[in-house]
């Protein structure tokens, strides 16, 4: 137990950025968009998800009260961006990628905290979370790296006309969750490093299986 204060680490890292990275997947703002037609658009602001388009409009509720409109992408959408449809599968499998390092990391510290003496088992099992995290890792990675770059050059989408978005903004910038997806990568990527770094020492009050 007293060689696995690393892979406590590694697990408490590793859950940290599993759940940095559900909660990118989940929020919209991915993009902020700063438009100046405000007839629908009361606030000027809208926010580009993955999943989403948002923003708040006062034109369909009375007056001193606002309505939050939202469009969800379809499969459908083909003028929607393949960077917004590669960070939706690639986060998918990044959540699940990273739950299957989580259980792998589990079982291992299991075994060591029981004083299992499966020496391969155990490296085996952190070999494997570790290689699990670095992979859900670079999973988040492509995605937030690919539509940051779409912000810094201020890319358009031709949104259908059902989104009420203009094709282009007066200007954007990165939202919470590119920030968000790029901790979650450096934590995954520490854990899965951390985990891979196990090694196993050996002892000679124990038999080796």
């Amino acid at each position: 137990v007293s060689t696995s204060h690393l892979q406590l680490a590694t697990f408490a890292l590793g859950t940290v950025g599993w759940i940095l990275c559900t909660v990118s997947m989940g929020i919209v703002e991915w993009r902020v968009w700063y438009v100046d037609n405000t007839t629908v658009i009361s606030s000027g602001i809208a926010w580009v998800g993955i999943w989403k388009v948002c923003f708040i409009s006062y034109l369909h509720v009375s007056p001193g009260y606002k309505e939050q409109f939202c469009h969800k992408f379809s499969g459908y959408d083909s003028s929607i961006p393949h960077e917004i449809y590669a960070a939706q599968g690639l986060l998918m499998i990044a959540v699940f990628v990273g739950l299957l390092g989580l259980t792998a990391t589990i079982f291992a510290l299991r075994n060591v905290c029981m004083g299992i003496t499966h020496r391969t088992l155990i490296t085996r099992f952190f070999l494997v979370g570790g290689f699990f995290y670095v992979f859900a890792g670079l999973c988040i990675l492509i995605p937030v790296s690919w539509n940051f770059y779409s912000v810094t050059h201020n890319q358009s989408i031709a949104f259908p006309p059902s989104s009420y978005m203009p094709s282009s903004p007066v200007a954007q910038e990165a939202g919470a969750a590119i920030p968000i997806g790029i901790v979650a990568v450096i934590l995954l990527l520490l854990s899965g490093t951390f985990s891979l770094s196990y090694r196993l020492p050996v002892s000679t009050n124990t038999t080796t299986k």
